[in-house]
């Protein structure tokens, strides 16, 4: 171990010559003191232990004197890196950095941000930049209480540890205003709160939240924990009436059952207080009555759910002529499904679903069992049994939206479904598309396209026809003029607001200002139609309608529109309801 060389000679040397130069003995008596203390400090500076190699070197300590060199005994690296020359205790050489805790950013990331600070001499203050440019990688992407800290250390091989702290919560508080489960607010929003704790993350699951048909209002504080790399997040929840009544009239139903149907619809989307919901509606038209059901349980805070629907027709023919041979139908269908978006946030989502499908129906004339369908059996009956893969996909936009659903179905024989040695019958495969665009333009003004689409390679029972003309199809034509295996139908509209009531500012809704707004709304719609396998194409299988709509909603209380369509495409058909002369109409009534 070497010891500081000091100017022993000089120090040695000038106190004789002082004292000798001086008359005074008390004169004398003060440099002897000043070298006796000298000698003391020097004493106790070569007793102290050696120096060890530290995480960073002391700061900028240059006397000037080329004389003076501290250099350790042992260490564990050269404190004075090659190349360093000047100023040998300010600077060092760190090759690489070594991260610990990291799992928002890989090793490879976090090296890439401070590379500019290996392979060259650094300073202390340097190596804390470092250090913040980790910590600012981490804010500057959303992990508000993340960051980075390079712990005391000894520095071996030219590597510093860097420990990175990944912040994360310490307890969320959710306070609901209502029935809701505080569990299903806490579920959804467990996907912005996994550790490390990234504010974007967050504030997107409570959008999604906001988008929560069964919730009002919601707001969310984020606030310091216990210790600084654990928050608290406290949630308030207001939630939204769940309980809504529908009464609706329209007349969208085929003229052979009567076209005008009316109904009644409860629904609550909340039953349980766990967010499932169910609904329950009865329709009627002059020779058809209708029940049909729906129960939703969540089954995940990722909005994944199960559902259980059913529902039983009863009809009558009641255009003439066949009014008079007493034909009646009754069929009943029940699914089972489950649907799990795979993709979710407050542009975007993508849903995945798998069904499992019954349907039967029977028919008789003049009181007896009789086939009347295609595929039915000696008794009129038809059974499928179907499993069916759904996909859905929705984005929006500022000015746009766009939602699209895609559904494959495959007919099997289970269950005692119809098998006939010749299709139609139960065993089937088919694919239905549709999709939906709706963009503002100019003036509030709304451009709705949409399409709807279905293939199948083998021809198909009635019950999985696809149907072409009438209410929300190709207007101008009757309900289901075209009733085939294979179909394309294309609409657009434009929906141009003509007068506004109430309050624009205030949102619509019952639970805020009432908003009325009247629409004109010009539309032409599209459709072709053929069958598959050795059944004939109709006659005429092509559809073409244009005509003019008027379109009423009265925040959510009311919608109404009444649409006049033009055939532009011949077909037969008699005028004997509103709907075979073009003219259709919707109303949807919801007091409570």
């Amino acid at each position: 171990m070497q010891f500081p060389q000091l100017p022993l000679t000089n120090i040695t040397s000038k106190s004789p010559q002082r004292c000798a130069s001086q008359t005074s003995p008390q004169r004398c008596a003060k440099i002897r003191y000043i070298e006796h203390l000298a000698w003391s400090i020097w004493l106790l500076l070569c007793l102290m232990p050696p120096a060890t190699a530290q995480m960073m070197p002391p700061g900028d300590n240059n006397s000037g004197s080329q004389e003076t060199e501290v250099t350790p005994e042992e260490t564990n690296i050269n404190v004075t890196p090659e190349g360093v020359e000047n100023n040998p205790l300010d600077r060092f050489t760190v090759e690489r950095f070594e991260f610990e805790g990291n799992t928002a950013f890989s090793a490879e990331r976090l090296s890439q941000e401070i590379a500019e600070f290996t392979n060259i001499p650094i300073t202390f203050a340097e190596l804390l930049q470092a250090e913040a440019k980790i910590s600012k990688l981490y804010t500057d992407n959303g992990y508000v209480n993340s960051g980075a800290a390079i712990p005391a250390q000894t520095i071996s091989n030219g590597t510093v540890k860097v420990q990175v702290i990944e912040g994360g919560l310490e307890d969320i508080k959710v306070f609901v205003n209502g029935r809701l489960s505080s569990n299903y607010i806490r579920s959804r929003l467990s996907r912005g709160t996994r550790a490390p704790l990234n504010q974007n993350r967050l504030l997107e699951a409570m959008q999604l939240l906001v988008l929560d048909p069964r919730i009002e209002n919601i707001s969310g504080e984020l606030s310091a924990g216990a210790r600084p790399e654990r928050s608290l997040l406290e949630v308030r929840v207001e939630e939204a009436d769940s309980f809504t009544t529908e009464l609706f009239a329209d007349n969208g139903r085929s003229p052979s059952v009567g076209s005008v149907r009316r109904g009644v619809r409860i629904s609550h989307d909340n039953l349980l207080g766990v967010g499932d919901s169910l609904s329950a509606s009865y329709t009627n038209t002059e020779g058809s009555n209708a029940y049909d059901f729906s129960y939703t349980l969540p089954v995940n805070g990722r909005n994944g759910a199960v559902s259980l629907s059913g529902g039983t027709t009863k009809t009558e023919v009641i255009e003439p002529p066949f009014d008079r041979v007493d034909i009646l139908g009754d069929s009943v269908y029940y699914e089972l499904s489950l649907r799990q978006p795979v993709i979710e946030t407050p542009t975007r989502s993508l849903t995945l679903g798998l069904a499992a499908a019954r349907q039967q129906s029977k028919t008789s004339l003049l009181g007896v069992d009789f086939p009347l369908s295609p595929g039915s059996d000696e008794d009129g009956e038809t059974r499928v049994s179907a499993l069916r893969f759904f996909q859905e996909w929705t984005s929006r936009t500022a000015t746009s939206v766009f939602a699209a659903r895609s559904q494959f179905s495959l007919g099997t024989g289970w269950f005692d479904a119809t098998v006939n040695s010749q299709p139609p019958d139960g065993r089937f495969f088919s694919w239905r598309g549709q999709a939906q665009y709706v963009r503002r333009l100019p003036i509030n003004s709304l451009l709705v396209v949409r399409t709807d689409a279905q293939f199948a390679p083998r021809t198909l029972v009635p019950l999985e026809q696809f149907g072409l003309g009438g209410f929300r199809s190709v207007r101008g034509y009757r309900q289901d003029t075209l009733l085939t295996d294979n179909g394309i139908l294309t609409s657009a509209e434009w929906r141009v607001p003509v007068l506004q009531l109430g309050d624009s500012s205030a949102p619509p809704g019952r639970g805020g200002a009432v908003q009325g707004l009247v629409q004109l709304v010009p539309f032409i719609d599209f459709g072709i139609a053929w069958n598959s396998g050795t059944t004939p194409d109709p006659e005429s299988n092509k559809l073409l309608g244009a005509g003019l709509g008027l379109q009423m909603s009265w925040g959510d209380l009311l919608d109404a529109r009444i649409e006049w369509g033009v055939p532009l495409i011949d077909v037969e058909s008699s005028d004997r309801t509103w709907q075979e002369n073009g003219i259709y109409f919707s109303v949807n009534f919801r007091p409570f």
